[in-house]
Order: C-alpha cells, then sequence, then structure tokens
C-alpha cells in the first residue's frame, strides 16, 4: 500500500447564519484513502460541514487547502475541478429514464455541439457500476430500484470525473438493514479503489463498522477526533450528548437493565 497523505485540511473554518453560528473554527484533515465519519446530534454543524465540502457554502474565515495548495471552493464545479464529488440525502431521479440516463443527469454527454452521446454515456454508466461491484444495470429502469440500489446509483454519479474525495450525507439513512449493508460495502470499495470518503452519518454501528476515522460535531465545533479503533460507542455518545463518559456508562447500564427486566416479564 502507497504511502498516505494528507488530501483536504481545514483551519479555523467558521459560518454564521445571521444569529446562528452553524461552524465555529473548525480544523479537520482528511488522509488519502480514508473513511472519515462526521458524527453528532441535530444542529452540531455536519450538513454545512458537507455542503462547504461541497462547494455549496462558502465560509465566512478559514482556510482549505486540497493536497496542500489552499484553494477556493465556491462552487460544485470548483470542487468537481479539485477532485471532490457529493451526493446528498433523498437523491433526485426522473423516474421514466434509465440508470445510465439518471448517472448523467443534467451532465450529458454530446457529439459535437448538440447531439447527445447516449452509446457513450451508457458505456462510462457500466464502467462506474462495475467499479462499485453492483447488480444495478446501466439499461434498468430507474423505477425498479429499491432504496438502496437508488442510492448505490447516487454513488455512481460521483465517480463519473473519477474524484479523489467522496462526500456523503447520510448514504444509510431510510434503508433497510439489508440495503444498508450493501450501501456499506459500496462505501468500503470506494477506499479500496484509492479514494477517500467523508460521510455524515447518525447510525453509530454502521460507523464503527466502516470508519476510520470519527469526527464528533457539537455546536457548530469539533469537539472531538478519534481512530475508530481507539475509542468506544460509550466515548462517541457521551461526546454527542455532552455528558461525562461515567454519567453515560450509567445510564447506558440502567437501559440494558430495563431492557432485561421487560424481557423477563414478556417471557413469564
Amino acid at each position: 500500500m502507497s504511502h498516505q497523505s494528507t488530501l483536504i485540511e481545514l483551519r479555523g473554518v467558521s459560518k454564521r447564519y445571521g444569529s446562528v453560528e452553524a461552524l465555529r473554527d473548525v480544523d479537520l484533515a482528511v488522509q488519502t484513502r480514508q473513511i472519515v465519519a462526521v458524527v453528532g446530534d441535530n444542529g452540531a454543524g455536519k450538513s454545512t460541514l458537507v455542503h462547504v465540502l461541497a462547494g455549496l457554502v462558502q465560509p465566512d474565515v478559514g482556510s482549505i487547502a486540497v493536497r496542500g495548495e489552499t484553494v477556493r471552493l465556491d462552487s460544485v464545479a470548483k470542487a468537481a475541478e479539485l477532485g471532490i464529488a457529493s451526493a446528498f440525502q433523498q437523491p433526485q431521479f426522473c423516474e421514466n429514464l434509465d440508470v445510465s440516463a439518471n448517472i448523467f443527469l443534467g451532465r450529458e454527454m454530446r457529439q459535437g455541439l448538440s447531439v447527445r452521446d447516449d452509446a457513450g454515456m451508457y458505456a462510462k454508466a457500466r464502467e462506474v457500476l462495475n467499479t462499485l461491484s453492483t447488480p444495478v444495470r446501466a439499461g434498468q429502469s430507474i423505477a425498479s430500484l429499491s432504496g438502496g440500489q437508488r442510492q448505490t446509483v447516487a454513488i455512481a454519479r460521483t465517480l463519473l470525473n473519477d474524484p479523489s474525495l467522496i462526500v456523503l450525507d447520510e448514504p444509510t439513512a431510510s434503508l433497510s438493514v439489508t440495503q444498508t449493508a450493501e450501501v456499506l460495502d459500496y462505501i468500503v470499495r470506494l477506499r479500496s479503489a484509492e479514494r477517500s470518503v467523508i460521510m455524515v452519518c447518525h447510525d453509530l454501528p454502521n460507523v464503527f463498522a466502516i470508519a476510520d476515522r470519527i469526527v464528533v460535531m457539537r455546536h457548530g465545533a469539533v469537539c472531538a477526533v478519534h481512530a475508530t479503533a481507539d475509542t468506544t460507542y460509550e466515548e462517541v455518545i457521551a461526546e454527542i450528548s455532552g455528558v461525562s463518559k461515567g454519567a453515560m456508562a450509567t445510564r447506558m447500564r440502567a437501559r440494558a437493565s430495563r431492557a432485561r427486566m421487560t424481557r423477563s416479564g414478556e417471557a413469564e
């Protein structure tokens, strides 16, 4: 395996909406070939952070560097130029089109100035789907796909320009257990293909299953960063909620005890 290096780094990034401080002095670095999960309660700043990374929102202060060079992410197009692609919750599809056309939706390939290159798009769609080793076919109707398969198509969209960093906002939201497992597998394959992933995820079991590092946000700030192997559910939940680890441990033991008593009562 080749040496890891810093792919993207945020320093002192802040963003305010009126009186609301959505991001506060955020420092964050993502290495090559790394899955980084961003966790936190509602309003912690997770969505604003990924919108900054995607080029949808510009910070008020702070700097962003890609491969050591300071850049200005002032548009999705600029982010794409720098090798950053993104997929957000509830991706939009045209139900009357096939998978290939939906992967290229709004970015259709052309022959000359006006003729749409359907054959070229189909071939490229097959290529990016094969990268994920998914059974979803380029010519398949989008309307026939499950929620997990639709999320797979959304991830495939991000691969069109061969990005180095993929930003995912709640990629497993509203999916079944089986669909979630499929999508998590595709995310791991992105890392295996020499890419990095930043994903917002509220489901800690999924985070601990695939993330290399966990970034905990609270009130717009990064309050902790962990190597996944070096932390625990208890520690991360305590940091998300802002309570001490001891108090959280007591709560979790009490909850487990109540659950055991409930099961015992039902058995009787």
